[in-house]
């Protein structure tokens, strides 16, 4: 499998420790994937028995665990008590004045969406709709007065289903929680004072909660999207293997995401640990992930501030029975979104059919002319493949006709080679092509396909060939200096 492990490579226990802490820090875990690298949102996820058979996903489970346990246990005695008051203190301006930072950030955030054009609502969500822009700056203007952030909460769901015309229901669900959070926050803040006004900053929580479990099964069940992302910037891993540290960081996604709906001390250490990992990514991928993640980076500080602490809508009970429910809570919210994940996945993809697959999957169905190209192009000019209508109607008929395009192109990068009878840099320059297609091949091979030795195989040809294509390039460029020296 692309995330198989072998005697050789696997790290010890104390390089698998530093793993989970490095998630911390910038890395894949960090950014959005599907903003940066393509993704085939149709292809079969792997299994779920298979994530299950993986040593570094209990590993990195146990590990968490432990925190929780640790912080539930602490909470309920004076150092967990200090930890708090101290929280307390240093967010204080914050707890005063979060509605106005977060209906600023919320508001900013519409505006730049306005501001860059053509998308709905993040970069991959790509639109050429004159209307969905000035859709997105009326949001904006709704969301200062109390009495119209109702009517920003109704255009938000609005614009999310909108979008529907466009992206399968699948791909959207990884927007739906996160969506319904901010509007449910501002259809409560624009109540009158009670009950319900009171759990504004409680319905955004949790909306933010399920947004990041969901989206951490991405790393569970297609690894493969991160592994392009993780070779362009391979300081990212901290020289972990790639198939562990990218279980390690989905491991460390959900479970932090849970926390946000446990005890007052685990929650708002979560929210710390997610904020500063999203806001590390800031660097290696740029301002396009802190516009992206403003919304979630504003509600993770208030989240951290916990005001209205006794409306928060906790999970979890009270006292000591809290520490006793942690692993029974992890597991069954594990448990529930991997099954959820595969199982939506299963019916919109391989059950749904005829006028029904064609309103839950436009974008895998047809050819999408009104979403130019999508995710990494918005920033790098990438266009993603989906393949034409006629081979999307056939699992993995998409995948063959880009394995076909791959060939072709080596095909013709050879015949560009100009070959000049020096057999030193013939074989380089001949080869590169060569091993060039047999990369983009074996990727295209693991977005789509399930055998689980071809993914072994395919997993190793991308790991070889890419040491070779990296060796034959720095021989070749040795090579032109000799030469240029002798000249």
């Amino acid at each position: 499998m692309f995330f198989r492990q072998s005697d050789k490579g696997v790290p010890s226990a104390g390089r698998a420790s530093l793993a989970l802490l490095c998630t911390l820090a910038p890395s894949a875990a960090s950014a959005h994937v599907k903003w940066f690298e393509a993704y085939e949102v149709s292809a079969k996820p792997v299994p779920i028995t298979t994530t299950l058979g993986l040593p570094y996903f209990w590993l990195a489970l146990l590990l968490v665990l432990g925190f929780f346990l640790v912080a539930t246990l602490l909470e309920q005695r004076r150092p967990g008590q200090l930890v708090l008051e101290g929280l307390d203190t240093a967010t204080s301006p914050l707890r005063r004045h979060a509605d106005p930072f977060l209906l600023s950030v919320m508001a900013a955030f519409f505006v730049a969406l306005f501001a860059v054009g053509g998308t709905y609502l993040t970069p991959d969500l790509k639109t050429k709709s004159e209307l969905v822009p000035w859709a997105q700056i009326v949001i904006a203007l709704l969301i200062p007065m109390r009495r119209t952030r109702p009517l920003a909460a109704l255009a938000i769901v609005v614009l999310w289903l909108f979008t529907l015309g466009a992206y399968d229901l699948f791909h959207l669900f990884d927007y739906l929680a996160l969506g319904l959070g901010l509007a449910g926050y501002l259809l409560l803040s624009g109540m009158p004072d009670g009950k319900w006004h009171d759990r504004r900053f409680a319905v955004l929580r949790w909306g933010i909660a399920l947004a990041l479990t969901w989206s951490s099964m991405e790393k569970f069940m297609y690894p493969q999207w991160f592994m392009p992302l993780l070779e362009e910037k391979p300081f990212l891993a901290f020289g972990i293997p790639f198939g562990p540290y990218t279980t390690m960081a989905g491991v460390a996604d959900f479970t932090l995401g849970f926390g946000l709906l446990w005890t007052p001390l685990v929650r708002r250490l979560s929210a710390f640990a997610l904020f500063a990992l999203m806001f590390a990514a800031v660097y290696p991928f740029g301002r396009v992930d802190l516009i992206g993640h403003a919304t979630i980076l504003a509600s993770l500080l208030v989240v951290l501030a916990d005001p209205l602490r006794n409306s928060a809508l906790e999970i979890s009970p009270q006292g000591r029975s809290a520490t006793l429910y942690v692993p029974a809570g992890l597991a069954a919210g594990l448990a529930v979104t991997m099954v959820s994940y595969a199982g939506l996945h299963n019916i919109i993809y391989e059950r749904a059919s005829g006028q029904i697959a064609a309103l839950l999957r436009p974008e895998s169905s047809v050819v999408n002319t009104n979403t130019g190209a999508a995710p990494g192009a918005f920033w790098r000019g990438n266009e993603h493949y989906h393949g034409d209508a006629e081979a999307n109607r056939a699992p993995g008929a998409g995948a063959a006709a880009a394995m076909m395009a791959q060939m072709h192109a080596m095909h013709e990068a050879a015949n560009r080679v100009n070959v000049t009878g020096d057999v030193n840099r013939d074989f380089v320059a001949l080869m590169v092509p060569h091993h060039q297609a047999a990369i983009d091949m074996a990727r295209t091979y693991l977005e789509s396909g399930n055998d689980p030795e071809l993914r072994q195989l395919a997993e190793h040809i991308v790991s070889e060939q890419q040491a070779e294509l990296t060796q034959m390039e720095a021989l070749a460029r040795a090579h032109s200096s000799n030469v240029s020296m002798s000249h």
